[in-house]
């Protein structure tokens, strides 16, 4: 299945596609959120839209579309985790993953805008494969990760490097800003997608290709990558991990590239779809 969410901000409804149609389960009654995944949400939508079939109602035309699931309690971020993408950072490859986090705060849909923050000059883009657990998960071993996942879904980890690297502390400064964490356009279920490490990822700038790579040049693949965050942390149903970007952004040119107002980032992966985000200065409301 491959399951949306929609409407207005904060006040979405859910829906799932197909046939490349929307179509609306609202009347399904519970929101794609933790407790939908940890309580077999997923087989008793597939019952749900099975038992009507023909009889669901097309979202509305023209709908925007939020985050496909709800505010997850965290979203656990793998950095360097191609080697391409530490080589034009100047960094070594890391002998085991680096996890930083991101503000759930952070999360926006697909098509919002992305708000450089105040007092940014260095706000930076990173198409991303994420992860979507589906039960609980503690200590898992790497034979059995993928059964903790529910599915995967396309996510631009937006990044302000200056506060990242050169201000004093964790990466997480530079990566929780709101806006900053534009998933979707839909969370696609395991059986959607064949081979989860074999997956062409891309992004551009303005229409300029600047990202074109592929999950088969994963430092750590997505069952190691589940296993290794579950001996630091429980992870929760709805929780997202994002398995880090492939060479081409804006800090690795020379001199770096940085986002501006006005700029349009467009990015997608294979059997995931495509986002689009349009920058805008911060605007004290």
């Amino acid at each position: 299945m491959k399951l949306i969410r929609w409407g207005a901000a904060d006040l979405e409804k859910t829906g799932v596609i197909l046939n490349d149609t929307w179509y609306d389960t609202s009347a399904f009654g519970e929101d794609y959120n933790e407790r939908f995944f940890k309580d077999k949400g997923l087989e008793r939508l597939a019952a749900f839209v099975k038992a009507n079939e023909g009889k669901l109602p097309v979202v509305p035309a023209g709908s925007r579309l939020g985050s496909p699931i709800a505010r997850p309690s965290k979203i656990v971020c793998i950095g360097l985790n191609y080697a391409d993408h530490a080589k034009e950072t100047g960094a070594p490859i890391p002998p085991e993953p680096v996890i930083f986090m991101k503000s759930t705060t952070a999360l926006v849909g697909p098509f919002d805008d992305i708000v450089i923050p105040k007092n940014s000059v260095k706000t930076d883009w990173e198409v991303e494969l994420a992860v979507v657990i589906g039960k609980k998960a503690s200590y898992v071993e790497e034979a059995d990760a993928l059964n903790y996942v529910a599915g995967y879904v396309l996510h631009n980890d937006v990044s302000e490097r200056e506060f990242q690297i050169e201000r004093n502390g964790t990466w997480d400064k530079g990566k929780g800003c709101d806006t900053f964490a534009p998933l979707g356009p839909f969370l696609a279920t395991k059986d959607e997608i064949a081979d989860v490490d074999n997956l062409r990822l891309w992004l551009t700038v303005n229409d300029k290709k600047m990202q074109d790579g592929n999950t088969s040049n994963f430092i750590f693949n997505v069952p190691f990558v589940v296993a290794y965050v579950s001996q630091f942390m429980t992870l929760l149903p709805g929780d997202v991990i994002s398995t880090g970007t492939p060479a081409g952004v804006g800090l690795g040119f020379n001199p770096p590239v940085y986002l501006k107002d006005g700029d349009v980032v467009e990015l997608g992966i294979e059997g995931l779809g495509s986002s689009k985000q349009q920058v805008k200065n911060y605007v004290k409301n």
